[in-house]
């Protein structure tokens, strides 16, 4: 693997109902097997519900705005300059607070797949599904 210089234009982007996800790396960007890093705008409203990360830690860090961030049944309000580290297979979610979006950097690691992500959805399971 070598390295790169990473431009804006290079970011692949991929929109969603809650927001959207800038791919700044992984494995079919970068090479990297050891990083995922994207840059996740959450909309105002919006969020990414329950889900975990069966092989993965995480780290969100929140650039600008305010997120209500869960780590299982607890929540915690987080703004710019703040961040949350979550282990590997650990329940979260991630809201925006107020009516501006909330921009986060967000880095996983070690990649899975070529995506570099791995995600396994709850938010319909129960507690999560009452959690919010």
């Amino acid at each position: 693997m070598s390295g790169r210089f990473i431009t804006t234009e290079d970011i692949d982007r991929d929109s969603f109902d809650w927001g959207s996800i800038g791919w700044v790396s992984r494995p079919s960007f970068t090479g990297s097997t050891g990083l995922c890093v994207m840059d996740v705008t959450l909309q105002p409203g919006g969020g990414h519900p329950f889900h975990r990360h069966p092989e993965q830690e995480e780290v969100i860090w929140v650039r600008e705005g305010r997120i209500e961030q869960w780590l299982e049944h607890d929540k915690h309000e987080l703004g710019p300059g703040e961040a949350v580290y979550i282990p590997t297979d650990m329940v979260h979610a991630s809201y925006t607070v107020g009516d501006e979006p909330a921009r986060l950097s967000v880095i996983l690691t070690p990649t899975s797949g070529d995506d570099g992500y791995s995600v396994i959805d709850v938010f319909e399971e129960e507690p999560w599904a009452s959690l919010r």
